[in-house]
């Protein structure tokens, strides 16, 4: 499969079934026990990010792009802790859902700008570029290419997660456990760290901090990198 085959599947799944199970997934209504869980792991990792950015001061005024917003389930706390937040995703039937809860929860103040992009049509500069759970949906020789492409936009932070391959989680992919419901969900690509911290490091990035997420069913790789001294 090419990656031009994998990001029209992406779109075409998030546009239409893939959109309303993960809406019900990030939203707070019913949901199975395997959808539940899913949907704690995702918030525990949105929440250690949150953690980080209000640790290192007042977010007021800050300006962040959310790189594959989803629902909006992190582009809103941060409207409402004062960034100036860009929001954007492949899937139009996502930014439209983002844009209603966004509307829904902050009224007119400060309300992020939501668009419809993939990863390689953002523009801009921001103070941090965060990208969350979206690598899984790019296979290993496009990632360097991706993680240039966020870095030449973000001006002092790239954070991303992305799900780990080690043997353990690459085995329980294989035997459909990792991801439920194999039949209705996208190619899911792991990424192994060591990777992810090279093409980092070769834009000029060194991580500053890292946090790993594990429930039942989601396992994610969170990684904080800010620029050396010399890349500034």
């Amino acid at each position: 499969m090419t990656v031009t085959d994998d990001k029209t599947v992406v779109r075409e799944y998030f546009n239409a079934t893939g959109f309303d199970r993960w809406q019900r997934i990030y939203g707070d209504g019913e949901v199975n026990k395997v959808q539940l869980d899913i949907r704690k792991g995702h918030q525990r990792t949105v929440d250690t990010l949150l953690g980080w950015l209000e640790a290192d001061g007042n977010l007021a005024g800050l300006t962040c792009c959310d790189a594959g917003c989803g629902v909006g389930s992190l582009s809103i706390p941060l409207a409402q802790a004062g960034a100036k937040v860009y929001a954007s995703d492949i899937s139009a039937k996502m930014v439209e859902e983002a844009r209603q809860r966004a509307e829904a929860t902050l009224g007119g103040e400060n309300l992020p700008t939501f668009e419809v992009k993939d990863l390689e049509e953002l523009g801009g500069r921001y103070h941090t570029v965060i990208c969350l759970d979206v690598l899984i949906h790019y296979p290993q020789d496009k990632v360097q290419a991706m993680i240039s492409h966020l870095s030449s936009l973000a001006e002092s932070r790239l954070i991303m997660s992305f799900a780990p391959k080690t043997l353990c989680y690459s085995a329980l992919k294989r035997v459909g456990e990792f991801f439920p419901g194999p039949s209705k969900t996208t190619r899911a690509y792991l990424h192994r760290e060591a990777d992810i911290v090279k093409a980092l490091e070769a834009d000029g990035w060194h991580i500053e901090r890292r946090a790993m997420t594990k429930t039942r069913f989601y396992f994610s790789r969170l990684v904080e990198a800010v620029r050396e001294p010399s890349a500034n």
